[in-house]
């Protein structure tokens, strides 16, 4: 009798049986249709109409860049919720700081310059800013991984043997919840808030403006939000669209658009050479996914989890966490699988829009050009890259005067840029192998382009003066050392000689050959040691 109560006692873990609707897609919109009426928007006046501001006068302009101290750092994502390892509750270990390019932007705490600060160094002065920054958060692109995991999850819950227990129950009622490539609501804010400490740390520097500056993004929809919450957080809300001219370039297929580049590099779009990162990273997913599709495939029988649908399952985790503040995925993966997923991204990136891929340095090479152009004042006279000569010949649409210049672009842009750049310091431990996790990597995707990233030139004067004299990069709020700059010396502070830095970049454009790069019939190499994100010439 004693051991029938017992029995009753017990738990019983029973299959969740899948709805109908498991896995298939659900779409919000707002406003509702049918209730825009402009017929009554006259009662409803804006602020200029309504009148009676209260007192307006203006302050001086931050300059926290040079004299915050210590430095504000970006830490929190509020208002997501910090997800949790399946191994790793209330630890230390930060998932989303595993997540690649998928994840929200951190402050770095160095690349190699320990002691270097992105304050600006004792008895140096500002004298212009250079700013390319990645888009915000978004929901996946169309087509992903993401997406047809849910139409695999949808098909696969209509029949008989399909079912989810444990860990994995939640699938059986789980429903699709994202869009396709905009922008989310947090990466908004994100965009918002960079613009808003952007002011903070160089407001100083609009009192040098004679005209208005021009800022740069392309047209795809979640680059022109990302540029207009920027500038709404730096120039503020009410007077932003009439504060600075935003300049859209379009980015589509052969339209040459520096900040879109792979649209006129078709060698950066073949199987072969352009996402040879997807052949490499897929090596390391059959290895670091090995123990977690043992582990969760007993409880969905029905559904086969391959590798493909385990990545999938990670990306749901980054996708969903930023779109819909949580998700259910995340405490599926242990901490070793989400480094291991943050390394599958490192590979992806180093050979394919990195250091290791043959096409990474032609790509970026159109917007070193532009720097060069900027720091010199020079016009651009050759057009022998993905440079848009209509526009860049204008001084209008490309003005050479500005001191504070901004350019939105995406993730694997700006890794194709650092490449171009030379900052070799990133590439120190490459190429990367494809079976383990190297030490003390230096390559680490989370840390060069994540959501909302930032890559900040600060041309200084040292000492202060009038007229610049040295220039360093500032990667998400680390120091980037430039010794892989011929010419540049080893700084603790990252500094190069202006005239160093400008000679050392056009011998890197010399070196950098477009042409044969993006449209020359070549094969990968064998085995692929490229570190420069060119081509090997012998």
């Amino acid at each position: 009798m004693l051991a029938a109560v017992l029995l009753l006692a017990l738990p019983f873990c029973t299959a969740q049986l899948a709805s109908s609707y498991a896995g298939s897609t659900v779409v919000d919109s707002y406003p509702p249709p049918g209730v825009t009426d402009t017929a009554i928007d006259t009662y409803f006046p804006d602020a200029s109409q309504v009148g009676y501001p209260g007192p307006t006068p203006t302050g001086a302009e931050p300059a926290a860049i040079i004299t915050a101290i210590p430095f504000s750092k970006v830490e929190n994502v509020f208002p997501l919720s910090r997800p949790e390892s399946a191994d790793g509750a209330n630890s230390t270990f930060n998932v989303m700081r595993h997540w690649g390019n998928l994840g929200p932007m951190y402050s770095v705490e160095s690349f190699g310059l320990p002691d270097a600060s992105p304050i600006i160094p004792e008895g140096c002065g500002i004298n212009a800013v250079h700013l390319l920054m990645r888009h915000g958060a978004r929901y996946p692109t169309s087509g992903s991984g993401p997406s047809q995991f849910a139409t695999d999850l949808n098909t696969a819950a209509s029949n008989e043997s399909f079912s989810a227990t444990g860990e994995l129950e939640f699938l059986a009622t789980w429903t699709y919840k994202l869009g396709a490539e905009i922008l989310t609501p947090f990466g908004r804010e994100s965009l918002f808030s960079n613009g808003v400490a952007f002011r903070y740390r160089y407001g100083n520097l609009l009192n040098a403006f004679t005209d208005l500056p021009v800022f740069r993004t392309t047209s795809e929809n979640r680059m022109v939000d990302s540029a207009l919450n920027f500038a709404a957080g730096f120039f503020g809300l009410t007077t932003y669209e009439t504060d600075y001219h935003q300049e859209i370039i379009i980015e589509a297929d052969g339209f040459n658009n520096t900040l879109a580049p792979y649209e006129t590099c078709t060698n950066s779009n073949t199987e072969d050479i352009g996402y040879f990162g997807d052949i490499q990273s897929g090596k390391w997913a059959d290895i670091y996914l090995q123990s977690a599709q043992e582990r969760l495939q007993p409880s969905i029988p029905g559904f086969n989890l391959t590798t493909s649908r385990l990545i999938a399952m990670q990306e749901m985790c980054t996708y969903e966490t930023v779109a819909l503040g949580y998700s259910e995925f995340c405490d599926l993966f242990t901490e070793e699988e989400w480094e291991g997923y943050e390394y599958y991204v490192d590979l992806n990136f180093w050979y394919s829009e990195g250091p290791g891929n043959p096409t990474a340095a032609a790509q970026g090479l159109g917007y070193v050009q532009e720097l060069v152009s900027r720091l010199t004042h020079t016009p651009i006279n050759v057009w022998n890259s993905t440079t848009n000569s209509t526009l860049d010949s204008s001084n209008i649409t490309f003005p050479l005067n500005q001191i504070v210049y901004a350019d939105a672009t995406h993730d694997v842009v700006m890794s194709c840029i650092v490449t171009a750049l030379n900052f070799t310091s990133l590439a120190a431990n490459g190429p990367l192998p494809t079976d383990h996790i190297p030490a003390n990597r230096s390559y680490i995707v989370s840390q060069i382009a994540p959501y909302a990233s930032q890559l900040v030139a600060q041309v200084l004067s040292c000492p202060a003066s009038q007229e610049p004299t040295h220039i360093r990069f500032i990667l998400n709020d680390a120091v980037v050392p430039l010794t892989g700059i011929n010419g540049c010396e080893e700084d603790p502070n990252g500094l190069c000689a202006l005239p160093s830095f400008i000679s050392g970049m056009q011998e890197r454009i010399g070196e950098i050959d477009f042409a044969y790069d993006c449209f020359a019939n070549y094969t990968m190499p064998d085995p692929d040691t490229i570190i420069d994100g060119r081509y090997p010439t012998s």
